[in-house]
C-alpha cells in the first residue's frame, strides 16, 4: 500500500451520461431545441461568430500547408491508425477535424449563454461532433485496408449487418452476437436451485463450494433494470462463486421481467417480495440475520427495505448491507440532466403509463446515444465499414440481454431523482412506513467506480453519508460493472481507500490511499466478521417448507 501523491487531483465524475438520463430519456426535440439557440445566438452575435469563424479560417489554412495544428487525444482508439499521421491527406482531414472541434468548444465558452445554456450546447455539440468524425466514412484507412484485403467483401457484409440491424436492432450497430452466449450454457452456470418464487422473483440458492460455511448467509439483490447474472458470468469473473469458495451461503434475487399487466409494480411491491425472500433465507438456514448486498437499483431497494424493518423495529434481522455503485443521494448535476425538466420528467410517466412499462431496449438507446463513440461510432465501424462481427463480450451479452420496468417503478424512479427522498429523514414512504435512513444503524460497504458514467462516484460518496452504523467506502478504478467484476488477479484492479469519510468527497480522496490489487478480499475479510460463526457446509438445499424446484438459472432469468 503507498499513499497517493497529494499533487493528483480528485477525478472528476463522467458528466455526459448516468442513471437518472436512462429513467427519464432524451428527446430528440431537446437537442434541436438546443442547436437552434444555439444558431440563434451566433444571429444575434455576429462579430461573436465572424471571430471564431476567422480563427477557425487560419487554423484550416495552417492545416492545408500542412501543419500539425493539434494533437489528437493518446486515448482516441479512432485515430491509432498511423495513416492518419504518415499520409497527407489524412493528416489534414484529422487536422480539419480536430479545428472545428476545438473552435465550436471555444466559441461556445466564450459566448454570452448562460451556464445552463452553455453546458446544454456543450452536449449537443458533443453528440454532433463525434457524429461527423473522418473515421465515421468508408475513408476510414482501416475500411479502405479492409476493403482491398476481403475483394470488397468486407462492404457486402457491412451492407448485410446493417440492414439486419436496421430490422432487430432498433436501428443500432449490436454491441454483441445475439448467438454467442446463453444462459445457463455459458453464463450463469453456477450450480443451485430455485427455492422460492413469488410474482415478482425468484430466490436462487447456491450449491456450497467450501469444507465449511458461514452460519449467517448472503443474499444478493441486483438491479430490476438488468438480468442477475452480472454476478455469475464465468467461473474466473464469478463474484457468486467467490462467495461460495470462501464459506458464505449466498443466495441471489432473479427479477421476474414485467409486462403490461404488472404496470402497479412500485417500489413498495418490490420491497415487499424482497422481505418475503429474505424471511425464506433465514427460515432455510436458521440464522435469524442476513446479509444484504445490493446492486445499482438494488441497493436503493435493500436501503428501503431496510427503512421500513427499522420503522417496524425489525432491523435486527440484518447483519450487514453492502452497496455496490449504487445512488441513494440521487442529487447528480451533470449536462443531461439539464434537459430533465418538469415537462420532460412528466412526459416519460405518461409515456410509461400508457405502455405500461418502460422497454429496456429504450433505456439502451439512450446510454447508446450518451457515449456514443464507445457504444454506437465503434461497432459503427467494426460492424458496418469492416464488415465484422461484434466480438463475443459475456458482460456486453448481460448488458444487451434488456429487461422492462413496470410503470409505477419508473414513476417511483423518476420522482426519487426528481425530489432526492432519501437525503431527508421521511422524505420516503415504503409500504406505509416513512424511510429514515440515519436510524437505519446496520453496518454498511460501499463501492463505486472512479470512471462510473451511470452513477457517479461522488453521488455514491455521498449516499453513504445518509446511513447509519459503521460505514466503509471504496473506490474502484472501473467503470460502472467493471467495478463489481473486480476478481483477484486482475492485473488492471486497485482502489482507493480512506477510513476516515469527510463531508466532501473531494477532501476524502485527497487523504485517501491507493491500493493495487481486488477490492474483493477487503470486502470477504469484512464480511466474514459480520456472518457469525464457522459449521459443517450442509449440502442440501431448501428445506422441507422451501424445497428445492427448477435448477439455477430459473425461469424467470429466460423472460423476453
Amino acid at each position: 500500500m503507498r499513499e497517493r501523491p497529494v499533487t493528483n487531483p480528485a477525478p472528476t465524475p463522467a458528466v455526459f451520461i448516468n442513471a437518472q438520463n436512462a429513467i427519464t430519456g432524451l428527446r430528440g426535440r431537446d437537442l434541436l431545441t438546443t442547436l437552434r439557440s444555439v444558431a440563434a445566438h451566433g444571429l444575434r452575435n455576429p462579430m461573436h461568430t465572424a471571430r471564431h469563424a476567422l480563427a477557425l479560417g487560419g487554423q484550416l489554412g495552417r492545416v492545408l500547408l500542412g501543419e500539425t495544428v493539434h494533437e489528437p487525444n493518446p486515448n482516441d482508439v479512432r485515430f491509432i491508425d498511423p495513416t492518419w499521421k504518415l499520409n497527407p491527406l489524412y493528416r489534414r482531414s484529422l487536422q480539419a477535424y480536430l479545428s472545428w472541434q476545438k473552435q465550436t468548444r471555444h466559441w461556445i465558452d466564450d459566448s454570452s449563454l448562460n451556464a445552463d445554456d452553455r453546458a446544454r450546447a456543450h452536449f449537443a455539440f458533443s453528440l454532433l461532433n463525434d457524429a461527423v468524425s473522418p473515421s465515421n466514412t468508408l475513408l476510414n484507412p482501416l475500411a479502405v485496408k479492409e476493403l482491398l484485403n476481403s475483394g470488397g467483401n468486407s462492404v457486402v457484409r457491412g451492407v448485410s449487418n446493417l440492414f439486419d440491424d436496421l430490422l432487430h436492432n432498433n436501428g443500432l450497430p449490436r454491441q454483441v452476437s445475439k448467438h454467442a452466449f446463453e444462459v445457463g450454457k455459458t453464463v450463469a452456470t453456477t450450480p443451485g436451485s430455485v427455492v422460492f418464487r413469488n410474482e415478482l422473483l425468484e430466490l436462487i440458492q447456491y450449491k456450497p463450494m467450501s469444507e465449511k460455511q458461514y452460519a449467517k448467509p448472503l443474499l444478493i439483490v441486483p438491479p430490476q433494470i438488468n438480468k442477475y447474472y452480472i454476478f455469475d458470468l464465468s467461473p474466473a469473473n464469478s463474484f457468486v462463486q467467490y462467495a461460495l469458495k470462501n464459506g458464505l451461503q449466498t443466495f441471489m434475487v432473479s427479477w421476474r421481467n414485467p409486462d403490461v399487466r404488472h404496470r402497479e409494480w412500485g417500489l413498495s411491491t418490490y420491497v415487499a417480495a424482497l422481505e418475503e425472500a429474505l424471511n425464506v433465507c433465514r427460515a432455510i438456514t436458521g440464522a435469524r440475520e442476513v446479509n444484504l448486498m445490493g446492486a445499482c437499483a438494488g441497493g436503493l431497494t435493500i436501503a428501503a427495505l431496510q427503512g421500513h424493518l427499522q420503522a417496524k423495529r425489525q432491523l435486527r434481522r440484518i447483519s450487514s448491507a453492502s452497496y455496490l455503485v449504487s445512488l441513494l443521494d440521487s442529487q447528480i448535476d451533470s449536462p443531461a440532466t439539464l434537459f430533465a425538466d418538469e415537462q420532460t420528467l412528466e412526459a416519460a410517466k405518461r409515456r410509461s403509463y400508457q405502455q405500461g412499462v418502460l422497454d429496456g431496449r429504450d433505456m439502451a438507446k439512450v446510454f447508446a446515444w450518451m457515449r456514443p463513440n464507445d457504444l454506437i461510432w465503434n461497432y459503427w465501424i467494426n460492424n458496418y465499414l469492416l464488415g465484422k462481427e461484434p466480438p463475443a463480450f459475456d458482460i456486453l451479452y448481460w448488458n444487451n440481454d434488456n429487461t422492462r420496468l413496470p410503470a409505477a417503478l419508473h414513476g417511483d424512479l423518476l420522482d426519487f431523482f426528481k425530489h432526492n427522498p432519501l437525503s431527508h429523514p421521511g422524505g420516503l414512504e415504503v409500504c406505509g412506513t416513512p424511510i429514515d435512513l440515519q436510524k437505519v444503524t446496520v453496518d454498511s460497504f460501499s463501492v463505486a467506480g472512479i470512471n462510473d458514467h451511470i452513477t457517479p462516484w461522488d453521488a455514491v460518496y455521498r449516499s453513504t453519508q445518509l446511513l447509519g452504523g459503521e460505514r466503509r467506502f471504496v473506490l474502484s478504478n472501473s467503470g460502472h460493472v467493471q467495478s463489481i467484476l473486480n476478481p483477484p488477479g486482475n492485473p488492471k484492479a486497485n482502489y482507493v481507500e480512506n477510513p476516515k469519510l469527510s463531508s466532501d468527497p473531494r477532501a476524502w480522496y485527497y487523504d485517501a490511499n491507493h491500493v493495487e490489487g481486488s477490492w474483493w478480499p477487503q470486502w470477504l475479510e469484512w464480511i466474514q466478521q459480520r456472518c457469525g460463526v464457522q459449521r459443517e457446509t450442509l449440502t442440501a438445499l431448501g428445506n422441507q417448507n422451501y424445497p428445492p424446484m427448477e435448477a439455477a438459472p430459473g425461469t424467470y432469468v429466460h423472460v423476453r
